[in-house]
């Protein structure tokens, strides 16, 4: 009788094993499972899938469900085998059991189950979808006053248990980021997928081209120079002004001055700008680059002049601004190029002191804020609290600033190189 029982005993501890495997493997392959893998895999019919989603859905619930069942076997494998050592080897059994036990459920129980979910959490989830939702749904009643009793713990020493840390947006940049770091994606991938999660915190001043810069056409000129001027721009779209910088009124296209000047016969004093020159939209320069990229695609405009709160002109932004915003740099057989980041020496660049510090992190793959200034000029007056002089030298954010040129008060040109880490 008595070796039936230890049969038996050795047999029902193989058998909590395999279900402790069970509970373990499920548990890694459910918080790795790709959860857009498992929506693409619904949409096309697979209920596994569904259940999956559905499992997800509650983590909290879900690994309360896996670790009660985990533990539970556990707990009861160690029992029983603590009971059949006693028997076979007296008061020494238990530390045999003991041993014994830690072995097993370490590497059968634990490290293996775990090992292979993790190389195929997709497969693995789908396989145990359906008794793992079973088994949550019959003990959800426990998990909950699990869940109660945890949750009260924790809220006794100050912790925060509710709500998510990361936004969705901030998850996705950090996977974004890991997988550049493990060198599956790679970096002008990365940097365009990172373009379109920054359209929800870039405003319309960060990407504008500032007012200082704008390419302007004075309309109490003759036809034939406003002609030639807009002719002879690289830009298709030129603010009409009068009288004041500040006083635009239109926005001449060339493609309609070049219909007009084409039914005028090339006679220039011939065409008549009220008709030709289109009404010029104001947008604020707070908008977010996301609701103006929409606001283009409904007015199915690509310009627009970007007006501070009293309405005074702050610059313009373009569809294409935004959409450089996502792929980078875009420049076609028109564009003046201007080369904002050259090399000097090795790991030594000059950098004008207008360029975007988006533009020279993408460059450089550095990581200087831009939270207080959007240009390397700007980043700089604001961190030194000074319009600094030429020569001078600043290092902060892990990189060195010298200063190479100044214009009045304006950074022309600065030195920039990063410095090494220090231990």
């Amino acid at each position: 009788m008595t070796e039936t029982w230890i049969l038996i005993s050795l047999g029902g501890i193989v058998l909590l094993l395999l279900m402790s495997a069970f509970f373990s493997g499920s548990e890694t392959a459910l918080t790795a499972v790709s959860r857009a893998r498992m929506l693409q895999l619904e949409k096309e019919g697979r209920m596994a899938a569904n259940r999956v989603t559905r499992l997800t859905e509650d983590r909290e619930r879900l690994i309360g469900g896996i670790l009660l069942g985990n533990n539970l076997v556990n707990i009861l494998a160690s029992a029983i085998a603590t009971a059949v050592f006693l028997q076979i080897f007296g008061e020494h059994g238990v530390v045999y059991a003991t041993l014994v036990m830690t072995a097993l459920v370490l590497i059968f129980a634990e490290v293996l189950p775990k090992t292979y979910a993790l190389s195929n959490p997709d497969r693995f989830a789908l396989a145990v979808s359906w008794p793992i939702l079973q088994f949550v749904r019959v003990f959800a009643p426990v998990v909950s006053a699990v869940q109660a009793i945890v949750r009260f713990a924790l809220r006794l020493i100050g912790a925060r248990v509710e709500g998510p840390v990361l936004s969705s947006h901030e998850e996705l940049r950090g996977h974004i980021d890991l997988h550049h770091q493990e060198g599956g994606v790679i970096k002008d991938d990365r940097d365009m997928l990172g373009g379109v999660l920054d359209l929800h915190e870039l405003t319309v001043d960060d990407v504008m081209v500032h007012r200082k810069n704008i390419a302007m056409i004075d309309a109490s000129l003759p036809v034939s120079k406003i002609v030639a001027a807009a002719l002879n721009s690289p830009h298709t779209r030129l603010p009409l002004y009068l009288d004041d910088a500040e006083n635009i009124v239109g926005v001449l296209h060339a493609r309609d001055l070049a219909r007009a000047l084409l039914k005028a016969s090339g006679d220039a004093t011939a065409i008549d700008l009220e008709k030709v020159k289109r009404e010029p939209w104001f947008v604020p320069e707070t908008t977010e680059l996301l609701d103006q990229l929409n606001a283009f695609r409904e007015k199915r405009e690509h310009f627009a002049l970007a007006v501070d709160e009293y309405g005074a002109l702050m610059g313009l932004v373009t569809l294409e601004d935004i959409l450089e915003e996502i792929v980078g740099e875009i420049e076609d057989e028109h564009d003046i190029v201007v080369d904002g980041v050259r090399m000097e020496a090795d790991g030594v660049w000059l950098v004008d002191g207008h360029t975007p510090i988006r533009d020279v992190n993408r460059a450089l793959d550095w990581d200087l804020p831009d939270e207080e200034a959007v240009t390397m000029a700007g980043l700089v007056i604001h961190e030194s609290q000074t319009i600094p002089d030429i020569g001078q030298v600043f290092s902060f954010f892990g990189a060195r600033f010298e200063i190479v040129e100044r214009l009045r008060n304006q950074i022309v040109r600065l030195r920039v190189q990063e410095l090494p880490d220090e231990d």
